[in-house]
């Protein structure tokens, strides 16, 4: 063994061990992709997964006016500028019956992004881009976009660790910026609330079954992925009238416009008939900011990725990448931090 190893150090002077040793040290660098599978190794993904400790860079891809939770998710994200710079937003199209179609559900978020950063107090100028205005073909064809590219570009830039994407909506603009500039998957970590836990029977839920294609594009490709169940999970993310009537009501214009807001998502969901007890409402996308805030009040595992089927099941199958999955979420720490920065906020 002794001669075995003498024989090989004697040779890292040589070309050929030198060129052995830059690609072992490569393999080892994190975000590295494996030129088989186009996915990064285990390793890389583990690293990149792990929960940030620190301040990172973000961007905000959300369907903003689909219903009211992106609105307290955006706000929640610029008033913790201790944890996260949020370096743009891009609006993500959904299809209700708050919008038309696809583009005009966009086109609604985009001016609902608009009108809460004026609440805010911040200067939109550069920072908020149109998404899709289609949802992605059976093909997984991109579809091209402001909101794409620029992700593309923030993506690429050089920066010192990844940057986190958090996706509200559907992820039609973050799968078609994969789709057309597939190297962002070394540079990003996709933080995505969408599907169900999966030992559900049914991998449905809104954004997911919005734009199933795009959903598969996104488990598929191998890119550093943080999924927030909505079932069982984020769905316990519930607050009464009565909790955001004290946070909320007479604090500020912003804090104002989201409890009225929440007054009239009430209002038409129970038709104006009397309750037999307190009502509440899921405020499903601040999990995916409490987890950048604080990962230990969105706990969450390592997992195989599954693969999503056409008819929105999750499948288990064999040397798939991993993902990071959220398991549980502490309801009482995310909607105190939330409410407290509300309140205490100085803006409009």
């Amino acid at each position: 063994m002794k001669s075995e190893v003498s024989e090989f150090t004697a040779g890292l002077a040589t070309p050929r061990r030198r060129q052995l040793l830059q690609v072992l040290a490569a393999a080892a660098a994190p975000g590295l992709l494996n030129a088989q599978s186009g996915t990064a190794s285990e390793s890389a993904l583990r690293r990149i997964l792990e929960p940030p400790t620190g301040k990172v860079s973000v961007v905000i891809d959300t369907d903003t006016y689909n219903e009211i939770d992106d609105q307290y998710a955006v706000a929640y994200a610029i008033l913790s500028p201790d944890r996260m710079n949020v370096e743009a937003f891009y609006a993500a199209p959904y299809v209700n019956d708050r919008s038309a179609g696809a583009a005009d559900g966009m086109e609604k978020s985009y001016q609902e992004i608009l009108r809460l950063l004026k609440f805010l107090g911040r200067d939109s100028s550069g920072t908020v881009f149109r998404g899709s205005t289609s949802l992605m073909g059976a093909d997984k064809k991109p579809v091209d976009s402001p909101a794409a590219r620029d992700l593309i570009e923030k993506a690429m830039k050089p920066r010192s660790g990844p940057l986190y994407v958090l996706a509200l909506g559907c992820p039609v603009n973050v799968a078609s910026a994969i789709l057309m500039e597939p190297k962002i998957r070394e540079k990003i970590v996709v933080v995505w609330l969408g599907g169900t836990t999966h030992d559900w029977p049914s991998a449905t839920e809104f954004n997911l079954k919005q734009d199933v294609n795009s959903s598969q594009v996104v488990f598929d490709s191998g890119v550093p992925l943080v999924q927030i169940p909505t079932k069982n999970v984020s769905e316990h993310l519930k607050t009464t009238m009565q909790e955001a009537e004290f946070w909320l009501k007479g604090k500020s214009k912003l804090c104002d416009y989201l409890y009225d807001e929440f007054v009239d998502y009430y209002k038409s969901h129970t038709k104006g008939k009397p309750q037999p007890y307190p009502w509440s409402k899921v405020i499903w996308d601040i999990s995916v900011i409490a987890w950048i805030n604080n990962p230990e009040w969105i706990p969450s595992a390592i997992v195989p990725s599954p693969v999503l089927t056409s008819d929105m099941r999750w499948e288990k199958k064999a040397g798939r990448h991993i993902i990071r999955v959220a398991t549980d979420v502490k309801r009482d720490p995310v909607f105190y931090d939330l409410f407290v920065k509300l309140a205490k906020a100085k803006v409009l």
